[in-house]
């Protein structure tokens, strides 16, 4: 008899739910960090409260990626309120999260950072090829916000990405980087780690030659394989793993 594939978990309290979450964020956070996703005072990460969907969980501004527990984390609403935490939140985390979460109620993480390859790659103003079969996950499930005005404090821009993200899981903001978003945190953080994997491949080989593309019969077939929420949550559940044994701090 083979062994049943690994699902997500269920809660039997919204409590058990809530804490749940903010683990997997703050995990998602310490290996970002370890990535080299952490850029000074920049990126945010959110998960939505299972409670208050309204709401979100969000690291406070300053705070290292590197040093960010469960503790740490702040709650916000969507008028930019703190519910819970005693530190200031990044503005343009408010004003990208809060417009992504109230445009699609089917995110529970949603991942921004500046990380190398996606700024390098935002400033071509284009969506991902299928070039790969890891670039496959994002065929036709991510779209491209072709302007850029400054940082993003205006509430309306963040409503203007969101529009830009529609239903996929990742938006390339030109001039800017990479935002993912998930049903799961897990599938959030993971999605933005194959982005950047998948924008730093496109650049190699561009830079290398003309990049042959998948035929979009097998560029659609792969999506259906592995761009689906089950997939990129399994796909972060060994990340999970490997980063809670190295730095246990972080569940604290």
């Amino acid at each position: 008899m083979k062994p049943p594939w690994p699902r997500r978990p269920r809660f039997a309290t919204v409590d058990e739910e809530r804490l749940h979450r903010k683990q997997r964020l703050a995990a998602a956070f310490r290996v970002f960090a370890k990535l080299g996703y952490d850029d000074g005072i920049a990126g945010h990460l959110t998960a939505r409260d299972p409670e208050f969907p309204d709401r979100f969980w969000v690291n406070p501004f300053g705070v290292p990626f590197a040093h960010l527990r469960v503790s740490d984390l702040q709650l916000v609403d969507h008028t930019g309120e703190i519910i819970e935490g005693s530190r200031p939140v990044n503005e343009a985390a408010f004003a990208i999260h809060a417009a992504v979460h109230a445009a699609r109620p089917d995110v529970v993480g949603a991942c921004h950072a500046h990380s190398i390859h996606g700024k390098a790659f935002s400033a071509l103003g284009i969506p991902l090829d299928p070039i790969t079969q890891d670039a496959c996950a994002f065929y036709q499930h991510h779209g491209v916000f072709a302007d850029y005005t400054g940082l993003v404090f205006d509430p309306e821009e963040g409503k203007r990405i969101a529009a830009a993200l529609g239903g996929g899981k990742g938006v390339i903001l030109r001039n800017h980087g990479l935002l993912t978003v998930g049903t799961t945190v897990d599938s959030a953080a993971w999605w933005f780690i194959a982005m950047e994997r998948a924008a730093e491949v496109q650049l190699r080989a561009m830079a290398a030659g003309l990049p042959v593309r998948i035929r979009p019969e097998e560029a659609a077939t792969t999506f259906s394989q592995s761009g689906t929420e089950w997939f990129g949550w399994m796909s972060f559940q060994p990340v999970y793993e490997v980063i809670v044994r190295e730095q246990p701090d972080l569940l604290t």
